[in-house]
């Protein structure tokens, strides 16, 4: 049964009970707020870490010191204590015998569905017009499909994005390097003698030999970050389809040839 106090008392023994119950619960609520003090902290840490990239939420995981970290559809795990390093895959309950991951993701891949699907209108972005000629173009196949991603080679995620752009056939794909996390790299990709190749060596194997170190070439790196902007790209990966609308984030070959089915179908006369 409950206990129930009657505050109709008054003096002194009255004040020291109020005075006591008001410090429990102050000591409550702050032993409470560490959890949440280190996950706004890991957040902010990771933020300036990793500008290009947008986490939108992190979260204690059953494992003690590492957190749950979610990129819009993409979640890794880290350690609070080292948040340098990315876990990536599903986390397994042995005991349970149950996936935590696994329904978190796909409740993720809904969501995101439905934000592509009515949250960029398709005439946001007039594909057409954009200054593709300050994109590297990759074609394979007949070419005819076509996307344009926004990436910096900086990102870790435009890496995991780009052997998915990699395994598909007949597109297009124009890469506009943003210097989201800054501008060395791009531009020693950009001046390469085949930037092409440059950038696929880099972002599909990590081999930056083909990388012009030297002194820079003249290059469209300042206007694709204006271009970014303008188009209010705030992270890479984002892909800009060819019916306008937009994609955030790292997405799966499924994704991909899904979108490219559909967006070519719409941008059609």
């Amino acid at each position: 049964m409950m206990a129930t106090i009657d505050f109709r008392c008054t003096g002194a023994p009255a004040r020291a009970l109020l005075t006591a119950l008001v410090t429990a619960l102050f000591c409550t609520v702050t032993s409470a707020s560490p959890q949440t003090a280190q996950e706004t902290r890991l957040l902010t840490a990771l933020k300036k870490a990793h500008p290009g990239t947008r986490f939108t939420e992190v979260s204690r995981s059953p494992v003690e010191g590492i957190y749950e970290v979610w990129m819009n559809g993409n979640v890794a795990y880290v350690a609070a204590k080292n948040p340098r390093y990315f876990i990536f895959g599903r986390l397994f309950d042995t005991q349970m015998m149950r996936d935590i991951t696994g329904p978190k993701l796909a409740q993720a891949s809904i969501s995101s569905d439905e934000v592509v699907r009515t949250s960029v209108p398709a005439s946001s972005v007039p594909f057409d017009q954009l200054p593709l000629a300050d994109a590297i173009k990759t074609v394979r196949g007949n070419g005819q499909r076509k996307v344009v991603v926004f990436s910096d080679p900086n990102c870790s995620f435009c890496k995991q994005l780009e052997p998915e752009l990699a395994g598909i056939d007949n597109v297009t794909v124009y890469t506009f390097l943003v210097p989201f996390q800054g501008e060395a790299k791009p531009i020693a990709v950009w001046c390469a003698t085949d930037r092409e190749q440059a950038w696929q060596r880099l972002m599909l194997h990590g081999d930056s030999s083909l990388l012009n170190t030297g002194a820079p070439c003249d290059h469209p790196i300042a206007h694709n970050l204006a271009l970014a902007h303008q188009l209010a790209v705030q992270g890479t990966p984002t892909l800009i389809w060819a019916d306008g609308s937009r994609t955030e984030g790292h997405v799966d070959r499924s994704v991909l040839e899904a979108r490219l089915l559909q967006t070519t179908k719409e941008a059609l006369p």
